[in-house]
């Protein structure tokens, strides 16, 4: 049985990875759980199961991911980890705070209206590849959310959290400040 759920879980990595161009095969090979689940599937293997090999897919290097960045306009920088003895590629990111608006007064029809049409303005950003993550945040402070957009200027993060309708409406306001963070790097 044991056997049977470790292909099955090899399989759907496998499928998974080969739909999903984004995962990594190194992100699941890094995982220590996963790492211990691939032993023990390759010590229990027998030659009637078939595993799959998957290559890791090339990756652009630093300098190279930097040169594309800087004839894009994107501000970046290195910095060298000395307890790993990498180097980082920073790139500056804006991060947008979605503030409490002084136009509130719309009816609950309104407000429900203007949600969808902000949350699908918020998934337009991420589909074109201008945000890369947004959400609200869990109390009901006057900060109501984030985004953090992946553009090369204030100006055009700006722009394009302006035209979000519930900051068009005034029921949101935007407050941008640049930010840094690790290229390529995921929220764990």
């Amino acid at each position: 049985m044991k056997k049977t759920i470790l292909v099955t879980m090899l399989a759907i990595v496998f499928i998974g990875c080969k739909d999903t161009p984004k995962t990594s095969t190194s992100d699941v090979a890094e995982d220590p759980m996963i790492k211990e689940n691939l032993k023990e599937a390759a010590l229990e293997e027998t030659d009637n199961t078939e595993v799959a090999v998957v290559e890791k897919p090339k990756q652009k290097s630093i300098k190279a991911l930097k040169e594309a960045l800087t004839a894009k306009g994107f501000k970046t920088f290195d910095y060298f980890d000395k307890t790993t003895k990498d180097t980082i590629l920073m790139q500056q990111y804006f991060i947008a705070f979605l503030k409490r608006g002084p136009i509130r007064g719309q009816n609950e029809e309104e407000a429900a209206d203007l949600q969808e049409q902000h949350l699908a303005h918020l998934t337009k950003m991420y589909e074109l590849g201008y945000a890369d993550i947004s959400g609200p945040f869990g109390d009901d402070g006057d900060i109501r959310g984030i985004t953090i957009y992946n553009v090369p200027t204030l100006k055009m993060a700006d722009s394009l959290a302006n035209a979000d309708p519930m900051v068009k409406a005034g029921r949101l306001e935007i407050e941008i400040h640049p930010w840094w963070a690790g290229k390529g790097f995921s929220l764990r």
